[in-house]
């Protein structure tokens, strides 16, 4: 590491990352814990619970955060393959942050009785800490900018599984994804693209920042060229 940010910093951030996915998964069992005991369709309310695109980039980032705590407490650098999937979870917990304070904060979501701690961790401080994560954490590679559309594929296969489950169903995760609205199809439109916008923007930061000189992980050299000696070309 380079600038003062050593090895027991970056442990420092490994330890971190552990109370932060366990207090992500203490706040998923939480609320799951809660609306099992009030719900009377257990099955079908497992199935809603899981739908939730808070729920399930929740559930990402412990994971994400997990590995990078092993990553933290074992190497110097992140892996790009690791480096890739963190900064898709940063932006989903940043649209994630963003989208429940200006769309949903007031609205009362069908999962039985909110836990309010359980509800401010997933959407408020466990984006918080991540984004906090991936601007200072050590060891934190380049992203190609070709990678963007990857970061895309998870909301768009949650969107689609979303409305076909939906008009299956007659459920919905969210009240703007329901075209029984009075705006129909047209306003499920209208959110979804100008959502779909929101994470391109956000992934494009999340990369964008990737690629700053600081506090990331120099990239490794290629390797020298083998000479023409080496090849056996005679000049």
């Amino acid at each position: 590491m380079r600038r003062g940010w050593g090895i027991p910093v970056r442990a420092l951030f490994g330890v971190l990352r552990v109370l932060a996915a366990a207090a992500i998964v203490t706040a998923i069992v939480g609320q799951f814990a809660q609306s099992w005991s009030m719900v009377p369709n257990r099955l079908t309310f497992v199935v809603n619970f899981f739908s939730y695109f808070t729920i399930l980039s929740n559930a990402l980032t412990a994971i994400v955060l997990l590995i990078g705590a092993w990553y933290a407490f074992t190497r110097r650098g992140d892996p790009y393959w690791y480096n890739l999937v963190r900064a898709c979870a940063v932006t989903y917990m940043a649209t994630t942050l963003v989208v429940y304070n200006l769309l949903l904060r007031e609205v009362s979501l069908d999962q039985a009785t909110t836990v309010p701690w359980s509800n401010e961790i997933m959407h408020v401080w466990a984006p918080l800490y991540l984004i906090v994560d991936w601007v200072l954490a050590p060891g934190r590679r380049h992203v190609e900018w070709r990678r963007l559309w990857t970061i895309a594929i998870f909301p768009i296969a949650w969107a689609v599984y979303s409305l076909i489950r939906g008009a299956l169903v007659g459920w919905y995760p969210y009240p703007f994804m329901n075209p029984g609205q009075p705006a129909g199809y047209g306003g499920v439109a209208v959110y979804i693209i100008a959502i779909a916008a929101f994470i391109l923007l956000v992934g494009a930061g999340i990369i964008a920042l990737s690629r700053t000189p600081w506090p990331h992980e120099p990239d490794e050299p290629a390797p020298p060229a083998p000479s023409d000696e080496r090849v056996g070309v005679v000049a």
